[in-house]
């Protein structure tokens, strides 16, 4: 079965983003393939390469740059809502006249257009949010 997967819930305000990446591991554990996780509101703000995690708390997004490269997910992140909350790759840095790009890599900026195709693509498409 093939899944997708939407999250759209604050990784700091809930455990919505680890059940989301528990769910991510367990369906490649059962032999099932994931077409592309969307991060999408809140959610967003998990890919940014300037947070800094506590020593003593999880860092989800280090854990999910380590599923998606051992798995080869696709990771896609909103662009209106990366913008709007001041999560930037090279291209949209430049283009708002930003000094500098904080989108973790690993991840990619596209529209909802890869959503509407994410859902297309799947069996199911599995969100996550509050």
């Amino acid at each position: 079965m093939i899944f997708s997967i939407l999250i759209y819930a604050s990784s700091n305000s809930s455990q919505t983003e680890q059940s989301a990446l528990r769910f991510t591991r367990a369906v490649l554990q059962q032999g099932h393939s994931i077409h592309r996780v969307f991060f999408y509101g809140e959610s967003v703000n998990a890919c940014s390469n300037l947070i800094v995690t506590p020593r003593d708390e999880t860092n989800i997004t280090e854990q999910w740059l380590t599923l998606a490269s051992a798995a080869k997910l696709d990771m896609v992140v909103c662009i209106s809502a990366a913008v709007r909350r001041g999560i930037l790759d090279g291209a949209e840095a430049k283009r708002h006249n930003k000094s500098s790009a904080n989108l973790s890599e690993g991840f990619q900026l596209s529209g909802l257009g890869q959503l509407a195709d994410a859902i297309i693509m799947s069996d199911r498409t599995i969100t996550f949010g509050n």
